[in-house]
């Protein structure tokens, strides 16, 4: 049985422009520090320098920098962004690459940074995130032929744009199994419990699109496949940036009996964790493994579903550097190759009951099997 709630509310974001690395302005030298107690010994001293000699001779270098533009929400959301984010600050690790960061306030404004990036000669590659850059890629890779662009959870036919989407239902069905596995039972572990009288499991999602609706889907089929008498309540924030709001629908359904609550909202998830600790039940993450990007809200965070957003970044980028790019073609990453999954939380590692572990691999091998056929929208539940 299932209760629709929809709310909207509009949240504002940010815009941030950096290019490669940041540093820590937080960090300060004691200048008490340099004396003559902590000098090194000359001998020591050149084995350090020989040292990094090596090290500098080991980095990579690359003459490739790319244009990064996130999703609305921004940077700092602990979610989707922070994971494409990820995936850059490892290429330039890793290939050596440069790159350019945009934060775009709303959807209106992925139009001009996609096209200022595509009209700088200095930029090697576009990589836009989110899928409210299609509409507006569709006619700017049709514009900038020569232009390379990478596209994650989204996709346009072009020759010169390489589209990255995943099977969010498969996770989703995962981090459902799980909840439903535990509501109804009584289970108590770091800072939540269940309430074995109850058999209630929460959706929180961000804009109601229809990429949402594949992690809404397959979470309550995963709740079903535990127990088909499980109640699913979903609501809307409406925004991608609003944790007040979050917090307020997550704290109605933990009132009205939910033991666990999944979002999918980026930012505004950050209220779900609030409402989970505060109400002393439990919360499952999205894109990232949560319950270590939201670290302080590790005890209430079971479980996460990953979606490997930092991997197609990577790996775009990394056929840029080694001239292997193609454009026209899709990537479609679902639980069998590793792009989606379900990741317990670190305070909850070797803490769940076994059965639930050994349910959990065996939903998913039949997914992967193609026994369970997990439904991507709430028509075909």
């Amino acid at each position: 049985m299932r209760r629709r709630t929809f709310l909207t509310t509009v949240g504002a974001g940010t815009t941030v422009t950096t290019a490669g690395c940041l540093i820590d302005d937080d960090e300060e030298v004691d200048p008490a520090d340099d004396t003559d107690d902590d000098a090194e010994d000359p001998d020591d001293t050149a084995d350090d320098t020989d040292d990094v000699d090596d090290e500098a001779d080991d980095t990579p270098e690359s003459d490739v920098t790319v244009g990064m533009i996130y999703s609305t929400g921004g940077l700092g959301d602990e979610s989707f962004n922070d994971m494409a984010h990820a995936g850059i600050e490892r290429a330039q690790d890793e290939l050596g690459i440069e790159y350019q960061n945009a934060e775009p306030d709303a959807p209106a404004d992925m139009n001009d940074m996609q096209r200022q990036f595509a009209g700088d000669d200095e930029i090697d590659v576009v990589v836009c995130i989110g899928f409210d850059h299609e509409a507006d890629l569709i006619d700017n890779a049709e514009e900038f032929a020569d232009t390379r662009f990478v596209l994650v959870d989204a996709v346009v036919e072009a020759d010169n744009v390489a589209s990255y989407v995943f099977r969010e239902h498969e996770g989703s069905f995962q981090v459902g199994h799980l909840a439903g596995l535990l509501t109804g039972t009584e289970y108590t572990h770091a800072g939540g419990e269940t309430d074995p009288g109850e058999a209630v499991v929460g959706f929180v999602g961000g804009e109601e699109t229809s990429l949402i609706e594949r992690f809404e889907a397959g979470y309550v089929a995963g709740a079903q496949y535990a127990d088909d008498g499980i109640e699913t309540p979903s609501a809307y924030a409406g925004s991608w940036n609003d944790p007040t709001t979050g917090q307020e629908i997550a704290a109605s359904m933990y009132d009205d009996g939910a033991d666990v609550v999944y979002h999918a909202a980026g930012g505004t998830g950050g209220g779900v964790f609030e409402a989970a600790q505060s109400a002393e039940r439990f919360a499952i993450g999205v894109d990232d493994d949560q319950s270590v990007s939201a670290d302080e809200f590790s005890d209430v965070i079971v479980a996460s579903m990953i979606k490997r957003v930092d991997n197609a970044v990577y790996e775009s980028v990394e056929a840029v550097v080694e001239d292997t790019f193609e454009g026209g073609g899709v990537a479609d990453l679902g639980l069998e190759e590793e792009g989606v999954g379900a990741v317990i939380g670190q305070d909850f590692e070797g803490e769940l009951p076994e059965e639930v572990v050994d349910a959990l691999e065996e939903s998913r091998e039949a997914i992967i099997d193609g026994e369970i056929e997990v439904p991507d929208t709430l028509d075909d539940l």
